[in-house]
This record gives C-alpha cells, sequence and structure tokens, in this order.
C-alpha cells in the first residue's frame, strides 16, 4: 500500500472512533505527555508504518522498541508516544487496534512457519481476508514470515472447481486467455490425481492441491517432475497447526493456509500515560 493510501487509511479509521468529536477534549488538557505500549503477552510486532501514520496525524511521536517481525515477550515496552495529552488519548484506541490486529496475524503465521519447519515451501495466505482489510492483514502476514498469495481476482487467473463446472474444455480455455494475456500466471485447482495430471497437461502454471491426502500429493509431485518439472505446487485445505509438519519435504513448493489471517486473535496490548 502506497503512503498516501496507507493515511487515507488511518484517517478513516480514526474518523470511525472520533464521531462527531472526542469529548474529553472539552476539558482543554494541552500539556505534553508521554505514554508507553506495554504487551500483555508474547507475540511477533506487526502495525508500525499504519501506527506512525495514524500518530503523525496527529503530530504524535513514536519511538519503538521493537519494529515490524521482531518478536516480544510479555512485559516488554513496545514503543513510547510523546505529544498532547489529548491527542494521544485520542487515538489510544486505534493506535492499539492496529498493532494488536496486525501482530495476532504475524504472530500466528510465525507459529505456522515454525511448525513447518522447511525453507523449501513458502507459507501462502489467500483471499480470506477481512472486507476493506486485505493489503493490511497480508503486510501482517509478511511480518510474520510469510509470503503473499494473489490480491485480487486481476493479479493471477486462478481456475477453480466452481470455474471448471461452466468450462468446456480446460485447455481450450488455458490457450484462450493465453491468447489474451502472454504474461498472466495460470493457477488450477486439483482434486484427484486425475485432475491434476490434466491441469498440467493443458498448461497451467500452478497447480493446487486442494484437500488431497499426503499420499495423493506424492503422486502429483512424481508426475510434476517427470513430465512437467517447471509447473509449481501448492498444496490447499485442512492444514493447520496439528498437521503441517506433515507436509515437509514432499517436493512442494508452497502451502496456502487461510487460518493465518481468519483464525488469528489480537495481541493483547496496552497504553499506559506516565503521571502528569
Amino acid at each position: 500500500m502506497a503512503q498516501n493510501e496507507i493515511v487515507d487509511f488511518v484517517a478513516e479509521i480514526l474518523r470511525e472512533d472520533i464521531g462527531r468529536g472526542d469529548i474529553f477534549t472539552l476539558l482543554g488538557l494541552n500539556q505534553n505527555a508521554t505514554a508507553k505500549i506495554y504487551a500483555k503477552e508474547d507475540g511477533v510486532l506487526s502495525g508500525c508504518i499504519y501506527a506512525d501514520a495514524l500518530a503523525s496525524l496527529c503530530d504524535i511521536h513514536v519511538q519503538w522498541h521493537k519494529h515490524d517481525s521482531q518478536s516480544f515477550a510479555k512485559g516488554e515496552i513496545l514503543a513510547s508516544v510523546q505529544g498532547n495529552v489529548s491527542q494521544i488519548l485520542l487515538i489510544e484506541r486505534c493506535f492499539l487496534n492496529l498493532l494488536q490486529h496486525s501482530s495476532g496475524i504475524a504472530t500466528l503465521t510465525q507459529q505456522f512457519k515454525l511448525a513447518l519447519d522447511d525453507d523449501k515451501i513458502l507459507l501462502l495466505d489467500t483471499r480470506k481476508t477481512r472486507p476493506l482489510l486485505r493489503v493490511f492483514e497480508k503486510y501482517s502476514v509478511r511480518n510474520g514470515g510469510g509470503c503473499n498469495h494473489r490480491f485480487g481476482l486481476d493479479d493471477c487467473m486462478m481456475i477453480k472447481d466452481t470455474h471448471r463446472a461452466q468450462l468446456g474444455n480446460l485447455k481450450d480455455a488455458i490457450e484462450h486467455i493465453r491468447a489474451q494475456c502472454w504474461t498472466l500466471c495460470i493457477e488450477v485447482e486439483s482434486e484427484t490425481f486425475k485432475q491434476f495430471c490434466e491441469a498440467v497437461d493443458c498448461g497451467a502454471d500452478i497447480v493446487m492441491c486442494d484437500n488431497m491426502d499426503i499420499e495423493q500429493i506424492r503422486r502429483c509431485v512424481a508426475y510434476r517432475n517427470t513430465y512437467a518439472p517447471h509447473v509449481r505446487i501448492e498444496a490447499s485445505g485442512g492444514i493447520g497447526l496439528h498437521n503441517i509438519a506433515n507436509y515437509r519435504n514432499l517436493g512442494i513448493d508452497a502451502l496456502s493456509v487461510g487460518a493465518i489471517i481468519h483464525h488469528a486473535v489480537f495481541i493483547d496490548m496496552s497504553m499506559k500515560m506516565e503521571p502528569f
């Protein structure tokens, strides 16, 4: 997300919270103050560039003691903020929400990466994101060590089961698309070994093994290695912390796991104002 888009995004977040104005400002407190952001549990920090943009809207200075992608422990000070006391209190909840949400995704992503323990396999997110938060949530995945799958329908063509049900001949469809957009990456979802082989033979760049068991995936890898070693294999479906280690050393290129976003929960943090 470009910087101007980040500023617009956080400004809208702040507008939602302020409404017609923060009633606390009626007290007229204008002294400068310092507050600290504390971690109330372990995690991976994410959201700093968004929090910085939010703070700058209210002329608040942030000193980071931890940065995006860095791990932290319960009780650590993550940041110190300085500025007008009313302005600090104005952004408090939005500032924390950004960090807690983003850090929750980064933390869970790192947990999946550690459980997988295979640097040859990319850990991908999916398009299962909250409405209008896709760029923010995918940024959070990167801070946890994950890699982004496509951002939308315009940056990669994926032919899923719902598409295939409406297609006549898969090969004709792929050739038709390539004739109009030669550089486009085309991914085809497959649910069986037979579908996988068909997708490879029809010229897909990436073939997804969707909800296949480990032995089926091994067969797919062997077929790819023999007949089309340039084709990349992505596995997806039913992958959690409890079984992700089963996908090590299979020879696949990527795992896509929607849960790293939609199962993530806020990492608890708090802001504490230093006494006046």
